[in-house]
């Protein structure tokens, strides 16, 4: 990973945050002036450079030497991608504004506190990696930013060519997945505001309350939690181009503010009292019918109209099924690029088989395919046999031969009369294979019993689930109600003990049902462990599942699980994953 690089005249102030970024595995290089820091930046950007390049730049604003602010500005000319933290006093707010202004990252108020300086700076690692892999994937699909030569596409096409020297407002319709953001990047580059700043916000996708703040910013202490003042994606698009995806979905208060910028170009950030001024081309998306949502009163009348100057409608991908051999090769191609292999073939016949589905989910479906085939596709030529079952129109569990068998069953596990309730499928399966399925699925629910702790044994990893309950002695229960009803077994009150009676194993994917079972097995043993002995396993398995999810990576790990990176670090201790 590039190193943090730190730049402060204030050896405490670098020796902090060197221990505390060390301890998170992130490398650092420190610098005492900002001419030091340009002289290394031009180095590392040389091809045959030693040091790598930074991947964050955390400076003071003011150093002897010169001025935290000309230095964002002389390294925005030599890497415009590379985040800027900008550390400042809280009285000089006025340097942190004009950091802002001249396109720094966030700023960091001193005194700072040193976990929240730490995930300030992690924010901003993983913004540059995820602007990294975009920009190494613009390089993969090369200058082509979308393909397509159905009349509808070439539609589109030449209404962007028509647009490229226009400011104007655009209303861009399709169902989801069909490319609406690439259109709007498309009119962007080739507008007059090429140079300036796209930004994409999708309004669906931010909670009502959080989503003022996102459009227009707030001023410090506008609300709990405001501790610095924030630009909104408005000011950040100053003089480029903002997309409002799902335009649709915006709350109906919101916008009355955002038909005001529309008008006049003015708004106030949350908390505040000046009017800000923006000069922001705003380009809209939905893949809902407006005139619709007008009539139905939740959407306004006067902003669709504002919005609905050029409307540029996306055909779905079933409307240009000429497109998909095309886009096919060009996804197999981008995934072998960033897997870092040969391209995969297709055959005629899996094209064929291809172009006839649908893909309700569009372009984006259809490139989410292909980075499957190119994954699991066992050979280097992709045939029929390998597609997806939903393109070779199957459940999606007859793709698993494993499955096919469990499939016929349906088990319901009623506790208060011990009982599994089992039938086959009307005209699928025959009632002797049905219970061969369903004896095994029991056994396996009891070939995955754990030994007791505290020296007692619940039942034996090598009893089969018959000998458990004693099935031979038990009279036998007609499950009435269907043709093909199976007889199954009820297990007698003494076989497992009080606890136990009354209650037959669960069908394999019944987990919860199978928990219950071992829960009262355990509890059966009265030592006081169970809770300990099932949420320690528990735990373990979620664990480590989190962390192969994650290749091992904690903190990735604990927020998939919803936990903090502390507690984590502690389960993994505590429960011997280390």
């Amino acid at each position: 990973m590039k190193p943090i690089w730190i730049v402060d005249d204030d050896q405490s102030i670098r020796f902090v945050l060197e221990k505390a970024l060390a301890r998170e595995n992130l490398p650092t290089r420190s610098f005492t002036n900002p001419k030091d820091v340009l002289n290394a930046l031009r180095e590392a950007l040389q091809t045959d450079a030693d040091e790598p390049q930074p991947q964050v730049l955390v400076s003071d604003i003011r150093m002897p030497g010169g001025s935290g602010l000309d230095l964002i500005a002389k390294i925005k000319e030599l890497s415009p991608s590379l985040p800027i933290i900008i550390m400042t006093a809280f009285s000089d707010l006025d340097s942190a504004v004009s950091a802002f202004q001249k396109g720094a990252f966030e700023y960091l108020p001193k005194p700072f506190d040193l976990p929240k300086a730490v995930e300030l700076i992690r924010r901003a690692v993983d913004e540059s990696q995820r602007d990294e892999v975009e920009l190494e994937a613009a390089k993969v699909s090369g200058s082509q930013e979308m393909l397509g030569q159905a009349p509808a596409m070439q539609d589109v096409f030449r209404a962007i060519g028509k647009l490229s020297q226009s400011n104007v407002t655009v209303l861009i319709t399709g169902e989801s997945g069909s490319g609406k953001e690439l259109v709007a990047r498309a009119l962007h580059k080739h507008s007059p505001r090429a140079q300036a700043s796209f930004i994409a916000i999708n309004t669906a996708a931010i909670p009502k309350d959080l989503l003022e703040s996102e459009l227009f910013g707030h001023e410090r202490g506008a609300f709990t939690g405001a501790q610095t003042m924030r630009r909104g994606r408005f000011e950040q698009a100053d003089g480029g181009t903002l997309f409002l995806d799902e335009i649709g979905d915006m709350p109906f208060d919101l916008q009355t503010r955002l038909l005001r910028v529309l008008s006049d170009g003015h708004f106030y950030r949350v908390g505040g009292h000046n009017p800000v001024k923006s000069n922001v081309r705003v380009i809209a998306a939905t893949h809902q019918n407006l005139e619709q949502r007008v009539k139905e009163g939740s959407f306004r009348e006067d902003l669709f109209h504002r919005l609905n100057v050029i409307r540029l409608r996306l055909p779905p991908l079933r409307e240009r099924r000429e497109d998909i051999a095309g886009l096919v090769q060009h996804f197999l191609q981008v995934s072998a690029k960033q897997l870092g292999a040969e391209s995969k073939r297709i055959s005629k016949e899996a094209l064929a088989k291809i172009s006839q589905f649908d893909f309700p989910g569009n372009v984006r479906q259809l490139e989410n395919m292909c980075h499957w085939l190119t994954v699991m596709a066992p050979a280097q030529q992709i045939d029929v046999k390998d597609l997806p079952p939903e393109v070779l129109g199957l459940a999606p569990s007859a793709a698993s031969p494993a499955s096919s068998a469990s499939s016929t069953l349906t088990s319901v596990v009623r506790p208060d009369r011990g009982v599994i309730e089992s039938a086959a499928m009307a005209g699928q399966a025959s009632p002797a294979v049905v219970h061969s399925d369903l004896q095994d699925a029991m056994n396996s629910i009891a070939l995955g019993a754990h030994s007791m702790p505290g020296g007692g044994q619940n039942h034996s990893k090598n009893t089969p689930i018959s000998a458990w309950h004693e099935s031979a002695k038990a009279p036998p229960l007609n499950v009435a109600g269907q043709a093909g009803a199976v007889a199954l077994y009820a297990p007698p009150a003494s076989s497992a003990g009080p606890a136990m009676a009354g209650l037959a194993p669960p069908a394999a994917s019944d987990w919860e049902a199978g928990l219950e079972i071992e829960a009262l097995a355990l509890l059966a043993q009265q030592d006081g462990q169970t809770w300990d002995a099932l949420t320690r396993r528990f735990e373990s398995r979620l664990i480590q599942a989190a962390l192969t999810t994650t290749r091992g990576r904690r903190i990735e790990a604990a927020v998939k699980l919803g936990i903090g990176r502390n507690t984590i670090t502690r389960k993994i201790q505590e429960l011997g994953l280390e």
